[in-house]
Formats: structure tokens, C-alpha cells, sequence
């Protein structure tokens, strides 16, 4: 088994050589594990080298310790990193939203829930009510001449056609 503790030097910005260096592998093994484990953070800074922060040295360091010692291959590896770091993410997420906050939503609720009450307890609508029912119009008898005459909101306006003559 490979030994895989290392001293990390007291800086928060490190070359890759230097972290091959400090973990004893190869710069085609770092890059391919780049490949691999998209968290770990190399980028370039402008007109220079890749660097790596202090943590993706740590998490390099872990990878290694997985492979080598424990024998994992990078996927087993990978999902071992993912368990350990699942924990940490789910208590930062766990409250999105401060206590006065949540009672100012809790009084919110508890006012919807009021008013839904009410329109649930609400009289049945009646008949000839607000708003009014969409039924289509009847016809209304006048009892006079016994003609059918429209209803007073459907009467049209002027017709085009000529009154018939006498």
C-alpha cells in the first residue's frame, strides 16, 4: 500500500507541479483525475499556469488515499466523495429562509386558510343573483297581441330591411 499523507505548505494557491509534487503522483494521472472529479477547481489564471486552491489539494490528496490504500477504482472513488460531502450540502439548504420570515408565511397561510373557510361556508348562489347565470334568454310572451318578443337585453337595433307596405 502507498503511503498517502502529505504536508500541504501553508498557502491558498499552488501550481500544478507543486501539487503533483506534494502528492506523489504523475501530471498525467492529475489531469486524467481532472477528467474525473469535476470538482476539482483548476483554472488558469490570466496569462499563467493552472492553479489549485488549498481544498482541491485536500480533495486530491482524499482521491488518493481512496485509490491507492483503499483500492477504489475513480468511480468508486467518486461516489465515496460524493457520500462523505452529501451530509455538509444538506444542512447548508436546510433554512433557506430566516425566522421572522417564516412566521410572516405562517400568518400568510393561516389568512388563505381563513378565507378559504369562508367562501366553503358561503350560502348557495340564488337564483337571479350576482353574478348572473349564464343561461340562454327565453323568449317572453306578450299577452296583448300574442306575438313573441325578444327579451329586453337581446332586442336588436334597427333593421336594414324596408317596412313592409299596406
Amino acid at each position: 500500500m502507498a503511503e498517502t499523507h502529505a504536508s500541504i505548505p501553508d498557502r491558498q494557491l499552488f501550481k500544478a507541479a507543486e501539487v503533483c509534487e506534494i502528492a506523489g503522483v504523475q501530471s498525467y494521472v492529475l489531469r486524467s483525475w481532472e477528467l474525473e472529479f469535476p470538482a476539482i477547481g483548476a483554472s488558469r489564471s490570466p496569462g499563467g499556469p493552472k492553479v489549485y486552491r488549498r481544498a482541491d489539494v485536500e480533495r486530491i490528496l482524499r482521491i488518493k488515499d481512496l485509490v491507492f490504500s483503499e483500492g477504489l477504482t475513480l468511480a468508486g472513488a467518486r461516489r465515496r466523495l460524493e457520500e462523505e460531502e452529501a451530509p455538509a450540502e444538506r444542512v447548508e439548504h436546510r433554512a433557506p429562509v430566516g425566522p421572522e420570515a417564516r412566521q410572516k408565511l405562517g400568518e400568510i397561510r393561516n389568512g388563505l386558510r381563513a378565507l378559504l373557510d369562508m367562501l366553503h361556508d358561503a350560502p348557495s348562489k340564488k337564483p337571479g343573483g350576482w353574478p348572473p347565470s349564464e343561461q340562454p334568454a327565453l323568449l317572453e310572451f306578450d299577452a296583448a297581441d300574442g306575438l313573441a318578443a325578444a327579451p329586453a337585453g337581446n332586442a336588436k337595433k334597427g333593421s336594414k330591411k324596408k317596412p313592409a307596405r299596406p
